[in-house]
């Protein structure tokens, strides 16, 4: 049998599937389209903030004086355009600069004010970071289950109409039972890309945060450090 017959088999199974097994297909391809959208989104997302942040790190660490490096991002921040570790170092600082210019200001509380600042920036960068994972963690959990009940589904009505024949055949369950074994496929279709995507964006996530703590602290010991010269 050619390619062709077989994609027209899998269509005419499809087709004559009950309706309860094909909404759950429906479901299933639809929950397949959004979690390859999202995958395809995370995966330009977290390479865009990784590259990033090996640049401004490279800025950062170059010696470049720290108000001259805020000024260069003004435009950008002006336009949304600034993304993760340098949203950190603008909001930290910001606040730094702007309790430092008021009058009988402790240096506990610029400091205190200051990694304040950073670590909203911090959590607002790891919920972006985090966004749309647990959708994809919801798909790779639960599709297997939704194929497996429109299969038991499928299976359940070829047994049935079994009553109203009068012989039993392999070639009169077939049809019923490979109609209802779709479903499952179409599961682990979307639930297998949907795992893979899932361990892999949230690894990074994690090594990416990671990274952004350890730039906040080695960020907070520099002004510490101005503070006190």
């Amino acid at each position: 049998m050619s390619a062709h017959d077989d994609t027209l088999s899998i269509f005419s199974l499809i087709a004559g599937a009950s309706l309860l097994v094909q909404l759950v297909m429906l479901i299933l391809f639809l929950a397949s389209i959004v979690s390859w959208v999202m995958i395809i989104q995370r995966a330009s997302y977290q390479g865009r903030v990784k590259s990033s942040f090996h640049n401004f790190e490279d800025k950062f660490w170059s010696g470049v004086d720290l108000t001259q490096l805020y000024r260069q991002g003004n435009d950008l921040a002006s336009q949304d355009k600034i993304e993760g570790v340098e949203n950190i170092f603008r909001a930290g600082f910001k606040e730094f600069s702007r309790l430092r210019q008021q009058d009988n200001m402790e240096s506990d509380a610029i400091m205190e004010g200051t990694q304040r600042a950073m670590r909203v920036a911090l959590a607002r960068e790891q919920e972006k970071l985090d966004a749309h994972l647990s959708f994809l963690a919801s798909v790779a959990s639960v599709s297997p289950y939704i194929g497996l009940f429109g299969t038991v589904w499928g299976i359940m009505n070829s047994f049935r109409g079994l009553a109203n024949t009068t012989q039993a055949t392999l070639a009169t369950v077939a049809p019923g039972i490979s109609e209802a074994l779709v479903a499952t496929a179409m599961g682990l279709f979307a639930a297998i890309p949907a795992v893979l995507a899932y361990n892999r964006f949230s690894a990074r996530s994690e090594s990416l945060s990671n990274r952004y703590e350890t730039f906040a602290e080695e960020f907070s010991s520099i002004l510490h450090r101005q503070l006190h010269r």
